[in-house]
């Protein structure tokens, strides 16, 4: 799946000044991150179980 066949949006983890911004897509089992500023160097693709982890890292 390519980055442009994604529909991405701004994560909520994301800070209010948009130069820090990461982008979150939906795959179909997991997720695809890219950075804002950067968005031609590609995305990191993550696996559901990988995501779900790091989500909850984040939220404790």
């Amino acid at each position: 799946m390519q980055a442009h066949d994604l529909k991405f949006r701004k994560s909520s983890y994301s800070g209010a000044r948009t130069e820090n911004c990461v982008e979150v897509a939906d795959l179909p089992e997991g997720a695809a991150v890219r950075d804002t500023q950067n968005r031609d160097l590609g995305m990191l693709a993550f696996p559901g179980a990988e995501w779900s982890a790091l989500l909850r890292v984040l939220r404790s």
